[in-house]
């Protein structure tokens, strides 16, 4: 019975496997056609983790900023934009971002919104018809959930009027896909720390949402406790 239950296992992550690199080639065949953007949110000061920045946190030898830019990369975003507020200088010089188009955020002190506003306003005139959002301190999403997600906004076909959300047990997270034509909208309503929160909830029922659950884990990383989940 027990190998039975193991052989069942085997075979139910290599369907996962195979569903999840099927939807990658999806994405990454979406991006030519319809480009999605990677937008990273790198600018957090880590106020609650002693002032380190959470770009520049250590994950598997190399700053947090690195993993989560590949993700996008992998999970067939292009371009990536990575939006940098805390230490940016420092993170220029120490983490690699090949290929990146970097964007300051001077006010990234006022909390995520600023960051998301203007990352989305250094996409405004590139060919991107959609703009995929991850934030930078949640390592626990890789590129199988980034591409479900883009995988579900090529299948939509709805382009620049985009709305789609990964989601954890029924529940919205990150990453979140927002279409060209929400841009200007968004950006007006990001403030403080909420981000697009207020949006996303006056428009709940236009959302596409996408079950990430088995493939992505959405912690966060604000705290000291929560470093635990960070591999050295």
């Amino acid at each position: 019975m027990a190998a039975g239950t193991d052989n069942d296992s085997t075979g139910a992550r290599d369907s996962a496997d195979a569903r999840d690199t099927a939807a990658c080639d999806t994405a990454a065949r979406a991006t030519s056609d319809r480009p999605v953007a990677g937008l990273l949110l790198a600018a957090g000061g880590g106020r609650r983790l002693g002032g380190r920045p959470k770009a520049l946190l250590n994950h598997r030898g190399r700053p947090l900023v690195e993993h989560a830019a590949r993700t996008l990369r992998e999970g067939g975003c292009a371009p990536v934009h990575v939006v940098l507020g805390a230490a940016a200088d420092r993170v220029r010089h120490e983490a690699e971002l090949p290929g990146c188009v970097l964007v300051d955020n001077p006010r990234w002190a006022d909390g995520m919104g600023s960051s998301l506003r203007a990352g989305l306003l250094s996409l405004l005139g590139t060919d991107a018809a959609a703009a995929l959002v991850l934030l930078v301190d949640q390592p626990g999403i890789g590129a199988a959930a980034v591409a479900r997600v883009v995988a579900a906004y090529t299948a939509a076909h709805s382009g620049p009027d985009a709305l789609v959300s990964a989601a954890y047990d029924g529940r919205r997270g990150h990453p979140v896909l927002f279409g060209a034509r929400r841009w200007a909208e968004i950006a007006a309503d990001a403030e403080g720390d909420r981000g697009a929160r207020g949006y996303l909830k006056a428009h709940a029922s236009e959302i596409v949402l996408v079950e990430c659950g088995d493939v992505a884990q959405a912690y966060d990383i604000d705290t000291e406790e929560d470093l635990s989940y960070l591999e050295q």
